[in-house]
């Protein structure tokens, strides 16, 4: 079930920085590139949303993946914009690994260039400040394992958003919904001509679908 672009709500959007909006608005109007089959995993996360926003409980969205390093940090990130574009306050997002590393500087690069303002604070597992909307703090992204005190631990969607992390994680205790969501990873494409490109490609995909879940939930709830 494809949304037209333009049954986007009115007041849409506006908290969010300028270029994130733009970057938002243009990726909704990318519905049509998202296959059928994909199309049916993100209709179960729009089911779940709909059932958790439709009855007033808060939702948890934790997205995970091996090393939490890129795919998980950007579907966190999108997940958070989604919720700010849609209008959706109870809503957060976490992101974990099966493996502690770092949010990769790439993935990091890759953000800004779509107009994401990032501070770096340093370190070996930097904590990274993540902007993306007006008098909202920042999205605080940094790698750390799926069952980090930081991430939930009841009442939530776990999102898997790699095949290793799906397979390596046959159970995620406290998980209402276990969805496999998983993305080839762009790092096949580190230190090569095609690396910026890769990135940018796994960026909008992931915006592109999560987007497309959360504007279906926004029009099942508000049909009107």
């Amino acid at each position: 079930m494809l949304v037209q672009h333009n049954s986007i709500p009115p007041s849409a959007g506006f908290s969010l920085l300028e270029k994130v909006h733009q970057l938002t608005e243009e990726l909704l109007a990318e519905a049509a590139l998202i296959p059928v089959a994909r199309q049916a995993l993100l209709n179960q996360l729009t089911s779940y949303l709909v059932q958790k926003l439709g009855n007033s409980e808060p939702v948890a969205l934790h997205f995970i993946c091996t090393h939490n390093s890129r795919r998980s940090h950007l579907a966190q990130i999108w997940a958070a914009v989604a919720a700010a574009y849609f209008g959706m306050p109870n809503l957060t997002t976490f992101s974990g690994g099966t493996e502690s590393t770092a949010f990769n500087p790439r993935a990091v690069t890759a953000l800004e260039r779509a107009g994401f303002p990032i501070k770096n604070p340093g370190g070996g597992n930097p904590r990274y400040e993540v902007y993306y909307a007006l008098d909202t703090p920042p999205l605080i992204c940094f790698s750390k394992t799926y069952d980090d005190p930081a991430n939930p631990r009841a009442q939530f969607a776990a999102i898997m958003t790699c095949s290793d992390a799906d397979e390596d994680c046959p159970f995620i205790p406290g998980a209402e919904l276990r969805l496999p969501l998983t993305y080839e990873d762009p790092k096949i494409a580190d230190d090569t001509p095609e690396e910026a490109a890769r990135y940018e490609e796994r960026l909008r995909q992931i915006g592109r679908e999560i987007l497309y879940a959360f504007q279906l939930a926004y029009h099942a709830i508000n049909p009107h």
